[in-house]
């Protein structure tokens, strides 16, 4: 008799005990990954990897890979997008399916007609140092037909994470202690060597290679051996561009099982007054139903907002629950708002961004040849 299969579904008690952990609880870069979350969720290391091989195969899991602190690596911005909506769709296959440097591809609606509403596409997008992120999002509007955009970059980041699993009990207005910390966005310059450990560690890893060693054939994929390896690694940890070691939940489109994991996504906005953006993203950041939390220019355009943050979820009413406990601690926190907002996430592709220099270029020079 064959083995029963374990179960596939992230609401499987095993399963979820491991999601809690790996989605977002493992931060920075760890020699054995797998043996930090099995001795985090209390598993077997066995058992830890055989589930999320099998998450993975079964697209529960859609990635596991280290993530990067993006922003440190490559200039990058949110993207609102203007475009005529007989073009909408087609304008989100392109940067979804043909556009390796945007990232998230969303398609976004408000309750009703306000500042900026008109702006329906929303990408992330990151160009490498020395690239103009207007020349790349101006030849995307030849191919695409957008006929106006603005970005936003982010001029500090309060929270980036995931958590789907873990944030599904939380209650509007829990958030941690203190106040979140804001990360400031800087690009660092890597060496040659850097960039091939970086490129070989940011690589979404198959099925077979997650094994008790996942870094040794990464090692040799970068040309050096295993402790050089992870010398460079943690030297570029310290220097702030290394994320967190993560699998990622398929929380966008139905699992295999025709569960989801979430069906909502907000993107939350708030305008302060000039000079109080950290204190006020330090304390929206603080909110525990957040996964991203941001400091970014939107201008006139959007109500002059300047915090932004996004929370998801299975039910509309409970997230702007959640948004509402959010207003009343600024409120309480003598911050004040001028002007806020939700737009809501409709079709959605998350994917991570290229940043290597020389991918940029060979891309670029085909898609300028193509467009002429």
């Amino acid at each position: 008799m064959s083995a029963i299969a374990p179960p596939i579904d992230h609401t499987d008690p095993i399963n979820a005990r491991i999601l809690a952990v790996s989605e977002d609880k493992i931060q920075g870069f760890v020699r054995e990954p797998f043996a930090r979350i099995a001795e985090q969720c209390g598993l077997p290391e066995e058992t830890v990897r055989e589930r999320i091989r099998q998450m993975l195969a079964a697209g529960t899991i859609r990635r596991v890979r280290q993530t990067l602190i993006a922003t440190n690596l490559a200039k990058g911005a949110l993207v609102a997008w203007q475009v005529p909506e007989e073009k909408l769709q087609s304008a989100f296959d392109f940067m979804s399916q043909r556009d390796p440097f945007s990232g998230h591809v969303v398609v976004r609606s408000t309750d009703q007609k306000t500042a900026g509403s008109e702006y329906r596409l929303w990408t992330t997008l990151k160009v490498p140092e020395g690239i103009s992120m207007d020349r790349h999002a101006e030849l995307l509007m030849r191919y695409t037909g957008c006929e106006k955009y603005l970005l936003m970059p982010a001029k500090g980041i309060f929270t980036l994470g995931v958590g789907h699993v873990r944030r599904k009990t939380i209650e509007p207005g829990e958030k941690a202690d203190h106040p979140a910390d804001m990360i400031e966005t800087a690009v660092v310059s890597l060496n040659e060597e850097e960039w091939r450990v970086l490129v070989a560690l940011k690589r979404e890893f198959r099925e077979e290679e997650i094994t008790a060693e996942p870094w040794k054939a990464r090692a040799q994929e970068a040309g050096v051996d295993l402790e050089r390896f992870y010398a460079v690694a943690e030297s570029l940890q310290e220097r702030r561009v290394i994320g967190r070691f993560s699998t990622f939940l398929e929380h966008v489109k139905p699992l295999q099982t025709g569960a989801r994991v979430t069906r909502f996504n907000g993107l939350f906005h708030w305008a302060v007054p000039a000079g109080r953006e950290v204190e006020a993203g330090a304390e929206v950041g603080r909110h525990e139903i957040l996964t991203h939390c941001y400091w970014r220019e939107g201008g006139p355009a959007f109500g002059n907002v300047n915090i932004m943050a996004v929370a998801h979820g299975t039910e509309k009413p409970r997230l702007l629950e959640h948004k509402a406990a959010i207003d009343a601690h600024l409120a309480a926190c003598g911050i004040p708002v001028s002007y806020t907002n939700v737009f809501w996430g409709g079709r959605s592709e998350i994917k991570p961004s290229e940043i290597a220099p020389q991918a940029y270029r060979d891309w670029f020079a085909k898609a300028s040849a193509e467009v002429g």
